[in-house]
């Protein structure tokens, strides 16, 4: 049951107009016809993706996990089809140093049972070395498989902040599909839910109605238009507070067991 304000007209600064059911849903099914050829366009970009050709590489060349070196053949665990997301890594950065960015990927997919049953392995690589790789995804609770690509070369090493596809046949290894810059985000389902929401991601790029709030404030910088900059909430402090200073961790690090305040990122540079 709903119920109908006095004046359907009357408005709340900063959030959408307040109007009847009728006048809601008849805007709704206006922005439906749009989001169904939204659905359909991206329907006709997967079969478009399914056709893209293929390249070759040694699946022998080894990479590096907790049982030591195994080929990379190992890591499709006897299905035929891989995905595996290519994490950046600071070397010798602590836990709350590293990327803020590749941990809403990683965070977002910690099981991969519909893609195992549908015959796609899923694993995480890292260009750190395994003695630091490996106490950061204990520390993170991360029971995926992770492996360190470290001086391995492309397509299995190479660049980071990827999605990537792979596919076997037999002892042949193959490249399908690649994608980074905001490609990663289909994996994060907090994106999408916050894109269905009044006030959005809060993030400074977004296209706003007029009078809605800008959500994006870092403390350490607020842009003259009371903007932030992208992806702002993606650290904070031990207070909850948004914030890309050395005070910070990646969101969800505060919510494993022994997270205590921090001073520093210390990072020494960026692979």
């Amino acid at each position: 049951m709903t119920t109908t304000p006095d004046d359907p007209t009357s408005t709340l600064p900063g959030k959408p107009p307040v109007v009847d059911l009728a006048t809601w849903q008849a805007a709704r099914d206006e922005l439906l016809v749009r989001e169904k050829a939204h659905t359909r366009e991206g329907d006709a970009i997967a079969a478009a993706r399914r056709r893209l050709p293929m390249v070759e590489f040694d699946g022998t060349v080894e990479v590096v996990g907790p049982d030591g070196p195994v080929p990379f053949l190992d890591l499709f665990q006897g299905r035929d089809e891989l995905v595996v997301y290519k994490h950046m890594w600071h070397d010798g950065a602590p836990h709350q140093g590293q990327c803020e960015g590749c941990t809403t990927t990683a965070w977002h997919l910690q099981d991969a049972s519909y893609l195992n049953v549908r015959g796609v392995s899923y694993a995480v690589l890292a260009p750190g070395p395994w003695d630091e790789v490996a106490p950061f995804v204990e520390f993170m609770g991360y029971t995926q498989p992770w492996y360190s690509v470290r001086g391995v070369p492309e397509p299995v090493g190479g660049e980071m902040g990827y999605l990537t596809c792979f596919l076997r046949d037999g002892d042949r290894a193959f490249l399908t599909y690649s994608t980074t810059g905001r490609g990663p985000e289909r994996v994060n389902g907090s994106m999408g839910l916050l894109d269905m929401t009044p006030h959005g991601r809060g993030e400074a790029w977004e296209d706003l109605p007029e009078g809605r709030p800008v959500l994006g404030h870092v403390k350490e910088e607020l842009p003259a238009d009371g903007g932030g900059r992208s992806c702002w909430y993606w650290r904070t402090d031990a207070d909850g507070v948004a914030t890309w200073g050395p005070t910070g961790r990646p969101v969800p690090q505060w919510t494993r067991p022994g997270a205590t305040p921090v001073e520093t990122l210390g990072r020494s540079g960026h692979h």
